[in-house]
């Protein structure tokens, strides 16, 4: 007989299981609220960095921030990403079925996730023993590019198919994959199918084939691996890939299967015109860029934003070019200084090839000004390589300009050797020769007097190279071009243009507690006695306009510029800013000058006519004031037409003179140079248009004998002006009332000879000239250019100007 154990009741295994229970409740109870708060903890810590469901709901692609010109010019573009929004109803429908067919084919069919696909994608990893195949989702991938990171981790994925339910909680299957469609990578700097098309094939998205709809699909995956500009074999054998799931999927016909794989591979050469930045902007650009940043922050480059700006792209190219020519003209006619840089040549070429592009790195080619590195050099011939690998070899008229560098007995500054790094340009034969970057700067920026608007903006010689602009940064003297603005204040003293000015030696004590006095002198060191105020400023006479000044008073004058839009901490409160003691940057002294032309109105310079977001809806409109319409009057209008006649006859018979080979008689304009030629100026303007041009070191230093406003501020400001005018007819400011012409010379009506006009300024004791004597000026008479003329040395006055002045 065989003992057995008799098995417990199961009303007594109950009751064991109860005692148990109430035993370790307490350590149950905590267990699961230990369970409980993990599984809580888990799911804060997965949803703590997820967007809202109103962040989703406004959900868009990001579109970079385009900058155009007033006449539709694409100037600039920034952003990281290079995108353009395309309707899904306006996407070709074989560009959809492709992209379904290799990322979701199942997309209308599953929720955010397809939960058969993830079953299939985990047996497949779990007999590959590891994470091969994915399971992602149109959706999943959308939340996933545009929240989330790509590491590879359980967490990223839990995520990742949380932030999709809330994605397809706010939007429809037909919103979520337009919007994975215009957001999704693409290569080459491509966001979207639209960008893509023009960047890989130079198409519109509307107008790609079958088999280029097949390769964009084959993207998103590796845009890397699959790009066909990098890696075309790749690239048709996923093509071929794709094409065959859409035969499987029944979404093409085996017809339309192969006539695609049979179609060759045609790569745009380059990317289309129309969508890429046209160059030569780049300045004006950059200011808009600033602007938007200012205003809506770090969002503006992913906001869509499109700025029209007031550039006249016609315009723009004219300034360019005139800056850049004559900065060249003025190089050229200096010595060669040298090298750019040197660096090491390793003896393998491939490591030779690395080495050289990364020494090209920090010397960006500036236009067709393309930086190279020396490869081999002989008198008579140089070798150089660029940044693509490719080589030229440089001789006879090339080296001409660069002689010296090769010179046997060139220092070690000057010498081109190997791993020189040079500047090398073709010539008009279409030979390379060496060249060089300037040192000189230049600006030139051009207003619409009427409203103000900034119609071309150049601010140094490259963007690239420097991006310091010039134009609308760089604080400098503006000499005698400031000097116009003092005369105008003198008209409502009661001077007027045949007020005689003595040109005769002075000495100011201008600091009371300093015993050493300011004696002001014209350029040519010369004084011409009496003169009339009308050939004192054609003549840019110093003392005729420091004695002005002194008559009208400085603190009244200081107030008066104020009108113009200068500020008064600009103008020092001494006599030395009629010489233009102050400073302007060039923006500021066309401002000023648009009074004189649009007939004394003061106008606010804008660059911005209007912004609009991605969807094209106004978020700014520029309103600017307008001559003779909602614009402040700065001056009155006889004021106006006095100043205009006086500054015309600066253009036609003083030391503006040269303009007149513009064949023109209603240009008007003031010279500037600077101490010791340190800044070389024209302020000039027509009707239509005022512009400044603007020479000088960004470190200030002479620019040299010859060098006088008249003769490199004026010729740029000439080969600016002149396309822009021609065919223009001739303008005639309008004589308005309270001015009246006597003996050939204009008056105020309330300032005439016995009835409140000065007469003579700085005349006690000198005799005045009898009225014959003071038509001093015939026409068409030629005022000297003081080319060579030696530099000057003078001391310092208090507001750091100089007493020798050199101002033309």
């Amino acid at each position: 007989m065989t003992d057995t154990q008799t098995p417990a009741p199961p009303k007594k295994r109950l009751q064991k299981l109860r005692a148990l229970l109430r035993r370790y409740r307490k350590l149950l109870w905590a267990t699961a609220g230990l369970i409980l708060a993990a599984f809580i903890g888990a799911g804060w810590w997965l949803l703590r960095d997820l967007p809202s469901l109103a962040e989703l709901d406004n959900l868009q692609a990001k579109v970079p921030l385009r900058v155009f010109s007033d006449d539709g010019i694409l100037i600039g573009e920034f952003g990281k990403e290079r995108r353009s929004l395309v309707k899904l109803a306006e996407m070709p429908a074989q560009l959809k079925h492709a992209v379904l067919a290799i990322e979701d084919a199942r997309f209308y069919e599953h929720g955010a996730v397809d939960l058969q696909g993830v079953l299939r994608a985990g047996l497949a990893n779990l007999g590959s023993g590891g994470r091969g195949q994915g399971a992602s989702t149109i959706t999943m991938q959308l939340a996933r590019n545009m929240f989330l990171t790509k590491d590879k981790t359980y967490t990223r994925k839990l995520r990742e198919i949380l932030l999709a339910y809330k994605i397809e909680s706010v939007r429809s299957k037909d919103e979520v994959l337009e919007l994975y469609m215009n957001q999704i990578y693409l290569g080459q700097r491509a966001y979207g199918y639209a960008s893509a098309a023009r960047i890989y094939y130079g198409k519109e998205l509307k107008d790609i084939t079958l088999a280029e709809a097949a390769m964009l699909a084959g993207l998103p995956k590796a845009p890397a691996a699959y790009n066909p500009v990098v890696n075309p074999k790749r690239a048709r054998i996923r093509q071929a890939y794709i094409l065959k799931r859409m035969l499987e999927l029944k979404l093409i016909d085996k017809a339309s299967y192969e006539q695609a794989l049979a179609e060759p591979l045609k790569l745009a050469e380059g990317e289309m015109q129309t969508y890429q930045p046209r160059p030569k902007a780049e300045y004006a650009a950059e200011m808009a860029r600033q602007q938007m940043v200012a205003q809506y922050g770090e969002k503006a480059y992913g906001m869509g934003l499109v700025v029209h700006t007031t550039i006249n792209y016609t315009a723009q190219l004219a300034a360019w070019d005139a800056v850049r020519t004559s900065l060249l003209d003025y190089d050229r006619r200096r010595n060669y200084r040298g090298p750019e840089g040197q660096m090491l040549l390793p003896p393998a070429e491939e490591d030779r090839n690395d080495a050289i592009e990364e020494a090209l790195e920090t010397h960006p080619d500036a236009e067709e000004m393309i930086a190279a590195v020396v490869l081999k050099t002989s008198p008579r011939e140089v070798t150089v390589q660029t940044r693509e690998g490719e080589a030229l070899v440089i001789n006879s008229n090339g080296l001409r300009f660069a002689a010296a560098g090769l010179r046997s007995s060139a220092n070690d500054a000057l010498r081109i050797r190997p791993g020189s790094i040079v500047r090398v340009i073709q010539n008009a034969q279409g030979k390379p020769e060496i060249a060089q970057l300037p040192e000189v700067q230049g600006a030139l920026v051009a207003l619409a007097p009427q409203d103000g608007a900034i119609r071309a903006l150049v601010g140094g010689f490259d963007f690239k190279v420097q991006n310091f602009n010039r134009a609308a940064q760089a604080w400098r003297q503006p000499g005698s071009t400031f000097k116009p603005f003092v005369y105008s204040a003198a008209l409502e003293r009661g001077v007027g243009p045949a007020t005689i000015v003595n040109d005769a030696p002075l000495s100011i004590k201008l600091d009371p507690k300093d015993e050493k006095a300011w004696e002001p002198k014209n350029d040519d060191y010369s004084q011409s006695g009496p003169i009339t105020l009308r050939r004192g400023l054609q003549k840019s006479k110093n003392l005729v306009a420091v004695r002005v000044l002194d008559y009208i008073g400085v603190p009244y004058a200081r107030d008066y510029v104020t009108r113009f839009g200068f500020e008064k901490r600009q103008v020092p409160p001494y006599l030395p800013m009629a010489l233009g003691a102050g400073q302007v940057t060039p923006l500021q002294l066309a401002r000023g000058y648009t009074v004189f032309a649009n007939g004394g109105f003061r106008v606010d310079p804008y660059l911005i006519r209007e912004v609009r977001d991605g969807k094209g809806k106004l978020l700014l409109q520029a309103q600017p004031r307008i001559a003779d319409q909602n614009a402040i009057r700065a001056i009155s209008p006889r004021n106006a037409f006095l100043m205009n006649n006086l500054l015309q006859g600066v253009a036609q018979h003083g030391t503006a003179y040269r303009s007149n080979d513009m064949g023109r008689t209603d240009l008007a304009g003031k010279t500037g140079t600077t101490n010791e030629a340190r800044d070389a100026w024209f302020a000039g303007y027509h009707n239509s248009l005022v512009a400044v041009s603007w020479m000088g070191f960004d470190q200030p230093r002479s620019l040299g004998t010859s060098s006088a406003g008249s003769q490199l501020a004026l010729p740029q400001w000439m080969r600016f002006m002149t396309p822009m005018l021609k065919g223009l007819p001739t303008y005639t400011m309008p004589q308005p009332t309270g001015v009246s012409q006597q003996g050939g010379e204009w008056y105020f009506d309330e300032f005439t000879r016995g009835n409140g006009f000065v007469a003579g300024i700085g005349m006690r004791g000198v005799a005045m000239p009898e009225p014959e004597e003071e038509i001093e000026l015939l026409e068409g008479e030629e005022i000297p250019t003081e080319e060579g003329e030696p530099e000057e040395t003078s001391e310092p006055v208090p507001d750091g100007t100089q007493s020798g002045k050199r101002d033309r």
